[in-house]
This record gives C-alpha cells, structure tokens and sequence, in this order.
C-alpha cells in the first residue's frame, strides 16, 4: 500500500469514510499530493463516457419530447446537489457521496426501465439484465480509457456505495458481481457507509420531487389533482398563502423545491437521532448497524410512499406513457434480435462479425456483449440503429 498522505481534511465525524483510511483500489496507483481517493473518482466519474451518454438517456419522457424534462444526466446532477447537502450536514466526505450519486444511474438503459425490463427478458437464460450489476460493470470493466486497467479502477468505498447504496446485497445477486466480488470483496451482506445512504435517499428526493414537476409540466396531471398528496397539500397551501396572485408556473417551482427542503430537512433530523442512539465510532459501525442510518422519519415516510404510489398511476402509467413504453420496448427487443443472430453488424470494437470469425464463441458471451452494447446505447442512438436497420421504426414522439 501508498504511503498514507494527510489531505487536510478536518472536521469529519468519526464514522465517515476516511479518505488517507480508504481500503484502496484493485490494481494498486500512486496516491495524488491534491486529491484524495474519493475526489479523484468524483473527477473519473465525470469524464466517462457512461457520464456523458446520460445526456440522452430518458428518465421518463424520450429525450427528444421536450427540451426541460430530466434526463438521467440532470437527475444525477440534482441528486449529486442533494447529497452533498445530506453529507455535509451530517459532516461525512461530500466527494464520496456525490461520486456515487453522478454514478448511480450509469448502467440504466435506453428508455430507462422499459428497456432494463426488455433487456431483462432476453437474458433471462444468459444471467438477466439489472441496472445496480450493470453499473459495476461499467466502472470495473467496460469503460476502456486507462493504459493500466480496464474500468475506472475506483476506491473500494466508491464501488461498496455503488453495489450496496440500497443496502446488502445478498439475494438474486448477478454472476457479475459475484465474479467482482471474489476478486476485491465489497461486503455484499453489510449496510453501506454513511455517504452511500446520502445518495440512495437523495434518489428518492430527487425523484419524488422533479417527476412531480415534469408530470405537472406535461399535464399529465393538475395542482388539484396533486394537493391530495399530505405533503403537496400542506406545501401548496403554505405557497399560496404567502402567495395568492402567483401564477401556477411559479407555484409549480415553489411546491417542488419546498418539498425538497422538507424531506432534506426530515432527514437530517431523523438521521441525527438515529446517530445519537447508535454512536457510531467509525464508519464500519454503520456499515454494521443492522439498519439504515440516513431515512425518513415514520410520518414523512408514510407521505412519501403516497408520492410514489401516486406517480406510478398517474405518469409512470399514464397512456401516454405506456403507449411510448410499448414501442421503446419493441425497438430494444428487435436490437437485440438483430445484433445476437448476426443479422446485423455491431462496431468492430465490439469483435461482433459473428458470421465468420467469432462464430464459436459461447452463446451466453454472445448475448452479454450485445446486452453491454444496448445497454449503453443513449435513447437518440437505439433509434437510429433501429432506423438503420429496420424498414419501420415504432413512433416515440
């Protein structure tokens, strides 16, 4: 191991994760004199190409159905604001927890979950497609830019967070992680640090928050409609007291960030008490506490399960929606076809000219080259190969 080198970096609670502490990488690298391990994959996080590609990776809408709908580039973003928020309140390394809120969303697909779904269903007898394996395989594997490794070769802290930023992970686990695992063990049965939780529960707030904004924007549905949710209900009565002329443009934004401030704010409350019974001395005290750390309290918590319930009926089912579902969903379907049998040709540096000379190659090799090829496919891409490839390509306009 480096010689440990003190970055300066004082004030951090005892149970944060220790940058001149941190387990390390799995193929070895100098340590930097200016950045610590956890900024220096902040900083290799942002210039990857999976980074880049979720500039036109939907989160709901398809990317090119309105310039202000988030994609899951801006998500991340607005994820990344809130977790260094979460983190500094709780005084744990806020380069840790942004790393992994930037990274979080890198292995999901084109046309967010219907793709995952479709992808899914044509692994199925090849291992099964899910989003949390692929973004490890992105960051250790598939990303090809360093001399001296495949992957990003980030922090075991960074790679823990991203496995097990929802908690352990200890059941339907994806061969590729296990693989990972046995070569660099990442704790699969233990909670994660205290910035991995940072950025799972900004995830949640993000998302609660700006769905409902592009949901009301796309008039999928009304102010009215969302003032039956307790918590857009007490926040739009507040806004429209201290408000009565505000045009709904404005009371739209003003709800929305007031519910990011009253769920950020639950949490912290909710955190520090969790903190103060435990009294973690280190950061594998939390990883070891048997619960989450970083959570709502009971009440918000209620409120908050109303959000997601009323967005799944009303957006993530909304006609609309599906109808754009069901055609995303054929054209990865017809991709996958296509590439497998050989029909069509992938770019050579996938190695795909299967017709001839990697016509031997294992049929379950085969499919997951195409799976990572789809998989990082942006929706504006999947589109036009589809376009490329097929006399007619559904309407996801």
């Amino acid at each position: 191991m480096p010689e440990k080198i003190f970055y300066g970096r004082t004030g951090l609670a005892a149970y944060a994760c220790q940058a001149d502490e941190s387990r390390g990488r799995l193929v070895e690298e100098p340590s930097s004199p200016t950045r610590t391990p956890f900024q220096r994959d902040r900083d290799r996080i942002v210039h990857s190409t999976a980074f880049r590609r979720m500039k036109h990776k939907t989160q709901v809408f398809v990317y090119h159905e309105g310039d202000h709908y988030r994609t899951r580039l801006t998500h991340s973003i607005e994820v990344a604001q809130i977790a260094r928020a979460l983190a500094r309140a709780f005084r744990v390394d806020e380069d840790l927890a942004e790393a992994l809120a930037l990274s979080h969303d890198f292995g999901h697909t084109p046309f967010g979950h219907t793709g995952e779904e479709a992808l899914n269903e044509v692994m199925v007898d090849f291992g099964g497609f899910d989003h949390n394996a692929q973004s490890l395989r992105i960051v250790t594997d598939l990303e090809r830019r360093y001399a001296a490794f495949d992957g990003l070769n980030l922090s075991w802290e960074t790679l823990e967070g991203l496995v097990k930023h929802n908690g352990p992970v200890t059941d339907n686990l994806a061969q590729s992680v296990l693989n990972f695992n046995k070569t660099f063990d990442l704790w699969l049965d233990s909670h994660s640090s205290i910035e991995a939780q940072c950025a799972a529960i900004a995830d949640d707030i993000a998302y609660n928050a700006h769905d409902l904004d592009d949901g009301l924007r796309a008039e999928l549905f009304s102010l009215k409609d969302i003032s039956e949710l307790p918590l857009a209900r007490e926040t739009l009565a507040k806004v429209k007291a201290d408000y009565p002329d505000l045009d709904d443009s404005r009371i739209i934004h003003e709800v929305i960030r007031r519910q990011i401030t009253a769920m950020v704010e639950d949490v912290i409350g909710e955190t520090n008490r969790r903190l103060d019974k435990l009294k973690p001395q280190s950061a594998d005290d939390v990883r070891h506490a048997g619960h989450t750390i970083v959570a709502f309290s009971g009440p918000m918590a209620k409120k908050e399960k109303i959000i997601k319930a009323f967005l799944f009926a009303n957006m993530y089912r909304a006609p609309g929606v599906m109808a754009v579902r069901e055609n995303a969903y054929k054209i990865v379907l017809d991709l996958f076809k296509n590439y497998f049998s050989g029909q069509a040709e992938m770019p050579k540096e996938w190695g795909t000219d299967w017709k001839q000379a990697d016509a031997k190659l294992d049929e379950g090799k085969r499919a997951r080259i195409v799976c990572d090829f789809i998989a990082g496919m942006t929706d504006r891409y999947a589109i036009l190969e589809h376009q490329r490839l097929f006399d007619v390509t559904p309407d996801l306009g």
